[in-house]
C-alpha cells in the first residue's frame, strides 16, 4: 500500500489535496458553520496556518528566483548578435505572441467575469497604487532608484528592469565577468532547486486552503473555479487555433491544417509531459520534416522553450481578472497593461518545468497588488490547465520557428507541402 502511495506523482497529489479540501471545506460550511457554531479553531487556526504558511514559502520564492532567471535569461538571450537577424525576429515573434496572449486572456476574463461575486476579504492589505496611478507615473516606477530596497521591498517591476540591465550587461562583459555569471546561473539552480522542495508541501497547502476557502463559501465558490478554468481553455484554443494559424497565413501562406496534421503528435506528447524543455528533440524532428532547416530550428526551439510561454501568459492573465473579480478589485487601463507587460518578463524567466508559472504569477499579482491567497483557489486544478498551455507553448515555439525560417529563406515550401521527402534529423518518435 506505501508503495502505491509512493508512485504518485506531485502533480496528482495537489489534485487530490484540491479536492479533498472542497469536500472537507463544504461538509465543514453545511454542518459546522451553518448548523452549530460559527467560527471553529479548525478553520481559523489550523488551515489558516497550513494554507498561508504555505502561501509564506511561495513569496520567499519570487525575489530571488525571478531575479536570477531574469539576469540569466538576458545574459544568454544575447548571445543573438551572433546569429544576426534570426535571433532578433525570433525574440520580437515571441515576445509579441506572448503579449496578444495575454491580451486575450484579459478581454476573456473581463467578459465571463469569472470571479464575480465570490465577496473574498482584502484581510486588511492595501491596494498597490499602479491602479490609479498614470502611464508616465508607471513608467517612472519601473526605474528603481535603490535596487536593494526593490529587492527587499518585492517592487517586481523594477526588480525586472534592473536584472536585465545587470544581465545585458554581463552578456556584454562575457568572459571578464565570467566569476558572476556562473554566480547567477548557480544561484538561479539553488532557487530551482528551493522550489521543487517548497512544492512537495503543495499537497497540504493546498488542502488547506481549499477547505478553508469552501468552508467561507460553500457551494458558491465551486462556479467561479469552474468559470476560471473555462476562460484558460476558451484562450488557450483562441491562441492556437486562431492567432497562430493566422500568423503562419499571414507571413509564409502555408496551409496551417497540414502543419497541425504533421504536429499533432508533439503536442500529446507535450500535453502528457507539461513539459516544454522535454518536447524539444521531438520538436526539432517534426519542424526537419515540415522542411525547416536545422540552423534556424537547434537556435528558435530551445529559446523558445526558455522564453516563449504564450500558454502560462494566459493563464496569468485569466487569474489576474478572477482575483481581482474575487476581491472586487477595478483594474484600470494602467493596471493591466502592467500585466501584459509583466507576464511577457515573467515569460522569459519562466523555466520549461511543469507548474513553475504559478510562481510567476506571484510576481505578477504583487505587480498590481492582488492578494497572492487567491492563488491557492487555482492552485490544485494548475496541473491539468499546465497539460493544455505546455501543449500551446511547443506549439507556438513551431510556428514561430518556421515564420523565422521562411523569412530567412531557410524552410524549404515543396518539403512542408508535401511535395518531396524531408531529410530528416533521425531522432526516434
Amino acid at each position: 500500500m506505501l508503495s502505491k502511495l509512493r508512485k504518485i506523482s506531485l502533480s496528482n497529489w495537489i489534485l487530490i489535496g484540491m479536492v479533498l479540501g472542497i469536500f472537507v471545506g463544504l461538509f465543514l460550511n453545511f454542518f459546522v458553520t451553518n448548523l452549530f457554531i460559527k467560527d471553529t479553531i479548525l478553520i481559523d487556526n489550523i488551515f489558516y496556518l497550513g494554507g498561508n504558511g504555505f502561501i509564506r514559502l511561495m513569496k520567499m520564492l519570487v525575489v530571488p528566483l525571478v531575479f536570477c532567471s531574469i539576469v540569466v535569461g538576458a545574459a544568454s538571450i544575447s548571445d543573438i548578435r551572433k546569429i544576426g537577424t534570426i535571433g532578433g525576429r525570433t525574440i520580437v515573434i515571441y515576445l509579441i505572441t506572448t503579449a496578444v496572449a495575454v491580451t486575450i486572456a484579459l478581454a476573456i476574463g473581463t467578459l465571463i467575469q469569472p470571479g464575480a461575486g465570490m465577496n473574498m476579504s482584502m484581510s486588511g492589505q492595501a491596494v498597490n497604487a499602479t491602479l490609479n496611478q498614470t502611464m508616465t507615473d508607471t513608467i517612472l516606477n519601473m526605474i528603481p532608484e535603490n535596487p536593494l530596497n526593490s529587492l527587499a521591498n518585492g517592487y517586481m517591476l523594477q526588480v525586472i528592469i534592473f536584472g536585465l540591465l545587470i544581465g545585458i550587461i554581463l552578456a556584454k562583459l562575457r568572459d571578464e565577468v565570467k566569476l558572476v555569471n556562473e554566480f547567477f546561473e548557480q544561484g538561479n539552480h539553488i532557487m530551482m532547486e528551493l522550489t521543487s522542495l517548497v512544492m512537495k508541501v503543495a499537497p497540504i497547502g493546498v488542502f488547506c486552503l481549499m477547505a478553508r476557502t469552501f468552508a467561507g463559501l460553500g457551494f458558491d465558490g465551486i462556479l467561479p473555479i469552474g468559470k476560471y478554468v473555462l476562460c484558460v481553455l476558451i484562450g488557450l484554443a483562441i491562441q492556437a487555433f486562431i492567432v497562430y494559424p493566422s500568423l503562419l497565413v499571414f507571413f509564409t501562406r502555408f496551409n496551417p491544417v497540414r502543419f497541425f496534421k504533421k504536429f499533432a503528435s508533439v503536442m500529446l506528447f507535450a500535453f502528457s509531459s507539461s513539459t516544454s524543455n522535454a518536447t524539444i528533440p521531438l520538436n526539432l524532428e517534426k519542424l526537419s520534416e515540415m522542411g525547416v532547416e536545422s540552423e534556424v530550428s537547434s537556435f528558435t526551439i530551445p529559446l523558445g522553450a526558455t522564453i516563449n510561454m504564450d500558454g502560462t501568459a494566459i493563464m496569468q492573465g485569466c487569474a489576474v481578472m478572477f482575483a481581482a473579480q474575487a476581491y472586487g478589485m477595478d483594474l484600470g487601463l494602467t493596471a493591466l497593461i502592467t500585466v501584459i507587460f509583466t507576464a511577457v518578463m515573467a515569460s522569459i524567466g519562466t523555466a520549461g518545468v511543469p507548474s513553475v508559472g504559478l510562481i510567476t504569477l506571484t510576481m505578477v499579482f504583487n505587480s498590481i497588488g492582488l492578494p497572492v491567497e487567491a492563488i491557492g483557489m487555482i492552485f490544485g486544478i494548475d496541473h491539468l490547465l499546465d497539460m493544455f498551455r505546455t501543449a500551446v507553448n511547443i506549439t507556438g515555439d513551431a510556428i514561430c520557428t518556421i515564420i523565422v525560417a521562411f523569412k530567412n529563406d531557410s524552410v524549404d515550401a515543396d518539403v512542408y507541402n508535401g511535395k518531396k521527402e524531408a531529410h530528416t534529423l533521425g531522432i526516434e518518435f
